[in-house]
């Protein structure tokens, strides 16, 4: 959480997964102190949300929660690529030369980016396939990692 919006205890939320339905009424997160704390209301807000949770009624308390970070459960969604489940993973050419390992997925606007234990970065767009923690298929163009 960023930071405490107004008078009436609402805070600005970057929401990392891309999915706002992670904000809706009734959804629950753990804090990184490891207390649970519940979606009131939620709105739109430039590229964040604001969000009020229960018994969070005004700015004082708003700021308490400023710099915390929350986590969810996981989503069950089968077609979705999670960073957890690639970084670790060995990546191979649909030809089958492996071509190294995930060390990190970085935020791109184009296409995130698999970056590689040697270096060289993939955009997600040409992963064809992936087994979770384990393997990841890719179709690159030629030179791409050159």
């Amino acid at each position: 959480m960023a930071k405490a919006h107004g008078l009436t205890g609402e805070v600005t939320v970057d929401v990392w997964s891309g999915r706002a339905d992670r904000v809706t009424p009734g959804s629950e997160f753990t804090t990184d102190r490891g207390d649970v704390v519940r979606v009131g209301t939620s709105r739109p807000h430039g590229d964040r949300y604001l969000v009020r949770f229960d018994g969070v009624a005004d700015r004082t308390a708003a700021d308490a929660l400023r710099g915390r970070t929350l986590s969810a459960p996981p989503v069950d969604d089968p077609d979705a690529l999670w960073v957890h489940d690639l970084v670790g993973s060995r990546v191979v050419a649909i030809d089958g030369r492996t071509l190294g390992t995930v060390a990190a997925v970085e935020a791109n606007p184009a296409s995130d980016l698999l970056v590689l234990d040697g270096g060289g970065l993939i955009p997600l767009r040409f992963v064809t396939d992936h087994q979770a923690g384990d393997t990841v298929t890719v179709d690159i163009p030629d030179g791409l990692l050159d």
